[in-house]
């Protein structure tokens, strides 16, 4: 089993010196580290929660073309980044002292998801220079019994909304993927 995700993800932006200025205050906010912000063949600058510890991490880069990405209108491209919060205080304190007095647009203030997962909690919001659309979620390691009861209505209500399903919300949602041939 693979115990790792994404190893890391690269944005190329618009304005390369407002998006520092506003992604250094950002992680900043949330506790990250940027650890490099070298010209070493390409200009960019990068973002980890963990650093020094082996962790997934997140470059900025100047873009050679394009134009603000348009999230209303989903085109081809990522939907959104998901970062980690500590917890639901944190999520709240971040819309509260980070997105609203520096007015970036926020598209759902922080709110629970019980589809998603037991206890999920999130604010979304769109970074004012480039578009990129952003989340921050907690999802508590052990849910209250009162989230996982939320969850499983959440999945009895999406059941009854789509009569097609031969099975419950958990298999249908599942899929097998093809092995590695070896």
């Amino acid at each position: 089993m693979r115990l790792r995700g994404i190893n890391h993800v690269e944005f190329s932006v618009l304005d390369y010196d407002k998006s520092i200025a506003f992604y250094d205050q950002m992680f900043g906010w949330l506790g990250y580290k940027s650890f490099w912000t070298l010209d070493v063949g390409y200009r960019s600058t990068y973002y980890m929660a963990r650093f020094p510890m082996p962790h997934s991490y997140i470059g900025i880069q100047p873009a050679k073309s394009g134009e603000k990405f348009d999230f209303p209108a989903r085109p081809v491209g990522v939907h959104h980044i998901a970062l980690w919060a500590k917890n639901r205080k944190e999520v709240d304190a971040f819309h509260k002292e980070f997105l609203m007095p520096n007015h970036v647009p926020v598209t759902e203030t922080p709110a629970e998801y019980p589809l998603y997962a037991p206890g999920y909690y999130a604010t979304f919001f769109d970074d004012p220079i480039n578009g990129i659309h952003w989340e921050l979620a907690h999802i508590p390691r052990l849910p209250s019994l009162g989230a996982i009861r939320n969850w499983r209505k959440a999945m009895k209500d999406e059941e009854a909304r789509h009569p097609e399903w031969k099975h419950p919300f958990s298999k249908e949602s599942e899929r097998s993927l093809p092995p590695r041939k070896r």
